[in-house]
């Protein structure tokens, strides 16, 4: 069992970075692999960013690579998404998720929302002209 509490979106100009936290509450924190998904009105959950529940891999949509980084603080039941170079397809409302995995799965880096298992509530992003 997990909470997940997404803040720092906002509204920003094209061009411009911005970087989303995800706080979890629990104590098994580093059990869990967690990924970023974001979510456009009329259009289905589209997967961004993962990582390993050692921070040991991450994995990116083709949409955010080289631009977005996916980090975690495991030690502070933290997870980060920071977001340079902003586009105008970037607007959308951002979900941070937690995948329980087995104690051996280091590398796990799911890409599937049905793959997660605990839900934020999102926070909303949009980047203007």
């Amino acid at each position: 069992q997990v909470q997940l509490v997404e803040s720092g979106g906002g509204l920003v100009q094209a061009g411009d970075s911005l970087r989303l936290s995800c706080a979890a509450s629990g104590r098994t924190f580093s059990t869990y692999a967690m990924g970023w998904f974001r979510q456009a009105p009329g259009k289905e959950r589209e997967f961004v960013a993962a990582i390993s529940r050692s921070g040991g891999r991450t994995y990116y949509a083709d949409s955010a690579t080289g631009r977005f980084t996916i980090s975690r603080e495991n030690a502070k039941n933290t997870v980060n998404l920071q977001m340079n170079s902003l586009k105008l397809e970037d607007t959308a409302v951002y979900y941070c998720a937690a995948a329980q995995v087995s104690s051996g799965s280091y590398y796990y880096t799911p890409r599937f929302p049905r793959e997660y298992d605990y839900w934020g509530q999102g926070t909303q992003v949009t980047v203007s002209s």
